[in-house]
């Protein structure tokens, strides 16, 4: 069937009340990163190279919870987290604990290209950062003006990021129908070789307390590619962690033969409503895009012609 590239930036309760100026702007950007996936796979780039191209497009707008977007701890602090893997031959890498590094997504890739390991964390991702010359700035950089509205609301609600209603009492805290800036970023594509690659990066939770991991850079979790297909997820990384979803969509199509959209559909009705979204491709060029939130911030294209960007169900 071709080449096919998917790609995600967040699932959560997105209300279908989402002013044209919350909701625009990251459609546009899911647009323009589409394309230029899309661009990358008609010239025969690999889908390694075409995952790590669009999640740093993804990293690089202040919109979704990644990069530039990533959102605070309680602390105050910026702690992003990353991962790639290559379908080809499971080679994969992970970074999580970053505070400076404007990309992490090409971090994680050195680290699986230039590294005998899969993943390194906090100080010792910094200094293997500074060591291969990637692009570094002060964490100010970072750090926008409306993360540090969001931690403070969230803080004055006593309560983790806004897409878990975790009140110790109903606070009507101010911007409640943005939640959707949480969103983690993702990108899955085939090649027209058959190969597969997967890539996910986030900020975290908002108001998280500082040394968190969630699933981004757990493989298996956020993300996950063999020869058969690609997933990269997105939504409450402790849910995803428990029930491995990246790797369960791959097992289930191995071990039930099932394709791809139904493998997808019956891993993520098996976590908690409200927890999880993803996307995917299979060898053959099939797509899917699952969630089991209001909404996902989400866009596909497949060599075939088809093209879909949404956020919620048609």
């Amino acid at each position: 069937m071709g080449w096919a590239i998917a790609l995600h930036g967040g699932a959560g309760d997105i209300p279908r009340t989402l002013p044209p100026e919350r909701r625009e702007p990251r459609l546009a950007t899911l647009r323009r990163c589409l394309d230029l996936g899309a661009a990358a796979l008609r010239a025969g780039r690999s889908a390694l190279d075409v995952v790590e191209l669009v999640v740093r497009e993804l990293e690089d707008c202040p919109h979704f919870n990644a990069g530039k977007g990533s959102v605070l701890t309680s602390d105050g602090t910026v702690e992003m987290e990353a991962s790639v893997m290559d379908g080809t031959d499971m080679r994969c890498g992970a970074v999580s604990g970053l505070s400076t590094v404007v990309n992490p997504i090409s971090l994680a890739r050195l680290v699986m290209d230039k590294t005998p390991h899969i993943y390194l964390a906090f100080d010792g991702a910094e200094a293997f950062a500074r060591d291969q010359g990637v692009e570094i700035r002060d964490q100010s950089h970072f750090i926008t003006e409306e993360n540090i509205e969001r931690l403070r609301n969230a803080k004055e609600a006593n309560r983790i990021d806004y897409t878990q209603y975790n009140y110790t009492q109903p606070i009507q805290a101010p911007n409640d129908d943005d939640n959707s800036r949480t969103g983690t970023v993702g990108c899955v594509a085939v090649d027209a070789s058959g190969g597969l690659a997967s890539a996910t990066s986030t900020g975290g939770l908002v108001n998280k307390m500082a040394g968190r991991v969630g699933d981004t850079p757990v493989i298996g979790a956020g993300t996950y590619a063999n020869a058969l297909c690609a997933v990269s997820t997105t939504g409450k990384g402790e849910d995803i962690i428990r029930h491995t979803v990246a790797r369960d969509v791959v097992a289930v199509m191995e071990h039930r033969g099932l394709p791809l959209e139904e493998a997808a559909a019956r891993v993520v009705a098996g976590v908690p409503r409200g927890s999880v979204g993803l996307v995917a491709v299979s060898a053959a060029g099939e797509v899917t895009m699952a969630y089991n939130t209001t909404g996902m911030f989400r866009a596909c294209a497949t060599e075939d012609g088809h093209s879909e960007v949404a956020i919620w169900p048609a």
